[in-house]
């Protein structure tokens, strides 16, 4: 199979150059149409596309035209973004108008929450600020709650941390950046996502399958890439407060200022704390961590548009503690005793990174990007008698070359990538610390024939101190067979070790015994994980009753040649093993989306996975894994007023069909789970008062239908017996919870 795959790669790799038809035009300065002065360097590109150019030192631009291509974007700093509606290729002569003239300006639009292209080659979902707004969404992994891609479930019964799967995968399996930087990852895996604030994303990319080479190979299911708002776009100051019934309080801020006509400068600021304890289950065990949390970042941008150059620096320090177990812990006096049981998570996290980007001016289609980030997370931790204790620094570089070959038909990029992670970690009284560092290089090829078809083929090599020395290749198709319609296929290889304590730490608050069969692997003696993804969708925009939509199906595999088996079958222990047989994860979706009513916008899918793992005591499906989903959300909001108010109302459903729950046949009868668990159904909604494009309000409730698992720890009632058990979690504890905030800026 690689030898057919790697086969194909090459076959798509033909460097050939054709004729094109192209569009021209002159762009000119407002203040100076008598002098007839061409803007230099300004940006045009055609919308929803990745076709662009920049103007030459007279204002001229080339372009490539094809005839689906109509609304022309073109912008330039300190100037207003314009948008030309194009109807032939008569070279056009347009003004810009200076960014002070805007005031006598006013335009209007319904901007789009989300939005999912069929020009772009890769099956990539996009998701804006405006999406963001219909939930809670206090930090990045409550960000999907309206988003059907990305599923959402507990990691355990304690801490109530949010976890993300795709194509039916845990996130260990997504590559999770933050503007095309790797972020979650290592120590960071379970806790990674709570520690951006939703208020600080601007968009999330959800890509589904083989990721880029560019970012790495350790991408196996797919990626999640969250830029982040930026100095010079975003508000002069931000303030959202937030409360919630479970007795969460937020608060993030934002200060933008502009240091100097190309320095822009941004802090923001992030705080949470809940401090009330609940046990509405009667188990005596917290149903929420008592926690609190400082996240601050200073973000700095740079932009010289004339000479091509931008630029960004982020720092940012957090800290973060969560204290969970029975209502009467109390560390000062319990830790590390069998008083009552409990637990404690502190983590403080330092990082910094740097992007630095320059656009050759006369040559707009080639540009060289590097990006260097640093990273010191460490972790004090313990759940009962069992200690965890991790600190990971790390580094990452990339260097980034974009061309072309011929035209920009042909593009391809190129460069050298750099990864070190040391690991300093304790379980118990064990010592598991390791290095690992890379050094990659990659070549990505990307041609579309500006009609009907475009594909990206890429391939990367990588050494590594522990995994070894060893090829990626990645490639995605599209292929438009009539209008509206596209067809994408990807394939592609990931490779990772698997960090096994960081990944399930939810297995520590239990008394299961940790075993990990050593084979000689190098890392915790064992093998690193290697799968290839397969993928096929196929999208169709369509028009009813003169309202659009579109409706999606894709099919994904994953099969992995080798997996760190994670076995807890056994309720008395977990095991870690390499896979001996067989690992395949089937995905199968169908997506609807579909605009009622003028605001009134329907989204609605259907997911069914099948995934199977051999054991050693045989072939099982995996646990606490729903095969049948189904989610739908409706969102509504009225027409704009002249002073920007408005009501927006949200309303999201998700159906979770049964799900097989790990094997509790040995315990005692009272400790003993069934087979499968019953399914249910999830209701959030939230309604937003936008009282002027300055202040606004909202009151939300998640699990309106106030779904609880009972019973989700086994055990509770010995907690350092051989049955204590908080990990088999498949439905909601806490119940209805009901949230309430607002939000305030200044332009």
């Amino acid at each position: 199979m690689k030898k057919i795959i790697i086969s194909s790669f090459l076959l798509f790799i033909p460097l050939i150059i054709f004729s094109q038809t192209t569009f021209k035009g002159m762009i000119m300065d407002k203040n100076n149409p008598k002098d007839n002065l061409g803007v230099e360097g300004a940006s045009v590109h055609w919308l929803n596309t990745n076709v662009s150019a920049i103007t030459n030192k007279k204002g001229w631009f080339t372009i490539p035209y094809k005839k689906d291509y109509k609304m022309l974007i073109v912008s330039y700093l300190g100037f207003r973004t314009d948008t030309i509606t194009v109807t032939s290729l008569k070279p056009i002569h347009h003004f810009l108008t200076p960014q002070s003239e805007l005031d006598e300006v006013t335009i209007r639009t319904q901007k789009k929450a989300t939005f999912r292209s069929t020009l772009t080659t890769t099956n990539m979902f996009t998701v804006n600020s405006e999406e963001l707004l219909k939930a809670a969404c206090c930090n990045l992994a409550e960000s999907f709650e309206t988003n059907p891609s990305i599923d959402i479930s507990f990691s355990d019964a304690l801490t109530g941390t949010k976890q993300i799967q795709m194509l039916g995968l845990t996130s260990p399996y997504l590559l999770i950046t933050q503007e095309n930087i790797p972020s979650v990852r290592g120590a960071s895996q379970v806790f990674g996502l709570t520690f951006t604030p939703g208020t600080w994303v601007e968009s999330i990319q959800i890509t589904k399958g083989a990721g880029s080479v560019v970012n790495g190979f350790e991408s196996i299911s797919g990626q999640i890439n969250a830029e982040l708002v930026k100095p010079f776009s975003d508000d002069k100051f931000f303030l959202n407060a937030y409360s919630s019934l479970n007795g969460r309080l937020e608060l993030n801020t934002h200060f933008n200022q502009r240091v100097s006509e190309k320095w822009q400068t941004g802090l923001y600021i992030h705080g949470n704390y809940r401090g009330q304890k609940f046990d509405r289950n009667k188990d005596n065990f917290l149903d929420m961590p008592l926690s609190n949390q400082i996240n601050v970042m200073n973000r700095w941008q740079f932009t010289d548009a004339e000479k091509g150059w931008v630029s960004f620096i982020n720092v940012r320090f957090l800290n973060d503690e969560k204290q969970t177990g029975e209502l009467n812990f109390n560390p000062a006096i319990d830790k590390g005793t069998t008083n009552a049981w409990g637990s404690e998570i502190e983590t403080k996290r330092f990082d910094t990174s740097a992007k630095l980007g320059y656009v050759f001016p006369e040559l707009p289609f080639q540009s060289i990007g590097f990006q260097m980030a640093y990273s010191n997370h460490q972790q004090d931790s313990y759940f009962g008698l069992n200690g965890y204790d991790i600190n990971h620094q790390s580094v990452y570089s990339n260097l980034i070359f974009n061309s072309i070959i011929g035209d920009t038909r042909n593009k391809f990029k190129t460069g050298l990538s750099f990864t070190y992670d040391k690991y300093d970690e304790l379980v118990n009284a064990n010592n598991f610390d390791r290095i690992e560092n890379s050094l990659g290089a990659f070549f990505e090829y990307g041609f579309d024939n500006l009609e009907n078809f475009s594909f990206t083929a890429g391939i990367r090599i990588d050494t590594h101190n522990l995994l070894g020395t060893f090829l990626t290749p990645r490639l995605h198709l599209r292929y438009v067979p009539w209008e509206n319609g596209v067809f994408r296929a990807s394939v592609g290889r990931g490779k990772r070790s698997a960090n096994i304590f960081a990944e399930n730490q939810q297995l520590f608050a239990s008394s299961r015994q940790i075993n990990i069969d050593n084979l000689g692997g190098n890392i915790y003696g064992l093998n690193p994980e290697i799968a290839w993804n397969y993928g096929v969708s196929f999208m169709q925009k369509f028009n009813l009753f003169d309202k659009k939509g579109d409706v999606t199906f894709d099919f994904y595999q994953t099969d992995f040649q080798n997996q760190v088996v994670v076995d807890w079958e056994n309720p008395q222990e977990v095991s870690f093993y390499d896979l001996n047989g067989k690992s395949i994860a089937n995905s199968f979706q169908v997506e609807l989306n579909y605009n009622i009513a003028p605001f009134f916008n329907l989204r609605t899918a259907y997911k069914y996975f099948d995934i199977s793992v051999d054991y050693k005591n045989g072939n099982l499906q995996k646990p606490i894994q729903p095969q049948n989903r189904f989610f739908a959300n409706l969102s509504y909001e009225t027409s704009e007023k002249e002073n920007a108010a408005k009501w927006k109302f949200d309303v999201t459903f998700n159906s979770i069909g049964k799900q097989r729950l790990p094997n509790t046949s040995s315990n005692p009868v009272q400790y003993q789970l069934p087979e499968f668990s019953n399914p249910f159904h999830l209701l959030n909604s939230q309604i937003t008062k936008v009282f002027s494009n300055k202040f606004e309000i909202y009151l939300g409730a998640e699990n309106l239908t106030n779904v609880q698992q009972k019973n989700p720890i086994l055990a509770s009632d010995n907690p350092f017996g051989s049955n204590f058990d908080t990990t088999i979690v498949y439905a909601p504890i806490f119940g209805r919870a009901i949230y309430t905030g607002l939000r305030f800026k200044i332009k």
